[in-house]
């Protein structure tokens, strides 16, 4: 109930004027956001360099329904892979495809994908594509197959909580080992079509790290979840791996003493930083995926 209940008010507009408008507000916003600019989450990704740990630029907004916001979106991400290569940092930036089209245009959009990968590898970094809403699934799985062919090293979002996660990993192998980051899922979807149950979710998540470590190819595991890390480290060891041979990904602001720890003990980290305006739905998402998270809003929010 708690993870459904916050995952509606992901996308209530009454909710969101009553959170945005709060004068608190900026300063939970600021545990999970960079900031408004690429600027603060170059300054962000610094920081977290410093460290050993990789950066993952997300520019916040999805669901763009008119070619002029697809050609901003397209613009912006540019100026990252620009900002990037003056800065010297080490990120990749990830892409919703629906902030590039995909829902009216899904040409522009792979055009925009082509551009945007010709230019990552150019300056030394790379493109993940975020997976959206189940309604987006297919549409994306398409866009990564024909993608992949001219640059295999795109890394592809899925959800394990959605039913047909597995399947649509093992016809991705199909063809070649898949890139992928395995995320849990952050969207309200119904039981036909995901898990609702944390107990259901974590055991297909750990069934999906076992197959990435068998069939896939440099897995990016995105958790913060200890017992599912460590999973991943077993499955690492199990597969003839080492430390080095898969990526652990985290959140921007959650549990950075466990991204610093892991870290200093070899791991390869990386944490997805969000910048932009549109932040309401993505901190109602991180709110949805951990109680803690919930804590800490509430403590900000009472001035402790």
């Amino acid at each position: 109930m708690f993870r459904e209940t916050w995952l509606w008010a992901s996308d209530k507009r009454r909710v969101q004027k009553f959170v945005t408008e709060g004068a608190l507000t900026r300063t939970v916003v600021q545990r999970f956001v960079a900031g408004d600019s690429v600027g603060d989450a170059v300054g962000a990704i610094q920081q977290l360099n410093t460290n050993d740990i990789g950066g993952i630029l997300d520019l916040l907004g999805e669901g763009v329904t008119e070619s002029t916001g697809a050609k901003q979106a397209f613009e912006d991400y540019l100026e990252c892979i620009k900002r990037i290569e003056e800065s010297g940092i080490d990120t990749t930036v990830s892409i919703k495809l629906t902030q590039l089209g995909l829902a009216f245009d899904k040409e522009t959009c792979l055009y925009y994908v082509r551009m945007l990968a010709s230019e990552a590898q150019a300056v030394g970094s790379g493109l993940e594509v975020d997976m959206e809403q189940s309604a987006y699934v297919s549409d994306t799985l398409d866009a990564f197959k024909v993608l992949r062919r001219e640059f295999p090293d795109l890394r592809l979002a899925v959800q394990a909580y959605l039913r047909r996660t597995p399947v649509d990993l093992d016809d991705l192998a199909a063809e070649a080992p898949p890139r992928v980051r395995l995320v849990k899922g952050a969207y309200s979807e119904p039981p036909q079509l995901a898990f609702q149950k944390k107990s259901e979710i974590d055991a297909q998540y750990r069934y999906l790290i076992d197959w990435l470590f068998e069939k896939g190819t440099d897995p990016a595991i995105a958790s913060h979840d200890s017992a599912l890390i460590e999973h991943a480290q077993r499955a690492a060891t199990r597969s003839g791996g080492g430390r080095k041979s898969f990526e652990i990904q985290m959140l921007y602001g959650i549990r950075r003493e466990l991204q610093e720890q892991l870290a200093r003990d070899g791991f390869r980290v990386s944490v997805y930083v969000p910048f932009g305006s549109a932040w309401y739905p993505y901190l109602m998402r991180r709110i949805a995926e951990r109680p803690a998270n919930l804590r800490f809003f509430m403590r900000a929010l009472v001035g402790n």
